[in-house]
């Protein structure tokens, strides 16, 4: 059931993404893709948390290292957002840390400077 719920959201933040490239294009900042991919989700009735923080625990405390999540969707979805040329190894080895750290178990790794939307989005999952 849990597994079912993630696709779901997936699904809808990966149509929202879509419909966001389709009506802008590539070539814009990452920023500028993840405000309006947050609207159109909160307007989907997703909660939406942009550049939350992520702390690190070390031997027990919490330190603040300056890491931030791009967004996370329903408490449930980390969404990594570029505007890159080519996705490389170190933007999904981020994610993958990002998922570890924060226990969350279901990333996007999403690339808006692509032709086509859907060769820019990789899913993961832990």
């Amino acid at each position: 059931m849990v597994e079912y719920l993630h696709k779901e959201l997936t699904g809808r933040i990966v149509h929202a993404a879509i419909q966001v490239h389709r009506e802008l294009g590539p070539g814009l900042l990452e920023s500028t893709y993840e405000q309006c991919l947050m609207h159109l989700l909160v307007q989907g009735g997703a909660p939406v948390i942009c550049q939350e923080e992520l702390p690190i625990r070390f031997q027990g405390i919490l330190i603040d290292a300056g890491y931030r999540v791009d967004m996370l969707v329903d408490n449930k979805v980390i969404v990594e957002l570029k505007a890159v040329q080519h996705i490389e190894p170190i933007h999904e080895a981020q994610l993958l840390t990002y998922l570890r750290l924060s226990g969350i178990r279901v990333g996007l790794l999403m690339n808006f400077n692509v032709l086509r939307m859907r060769d820019g989005i990789k899913r993961f999952a832990q």
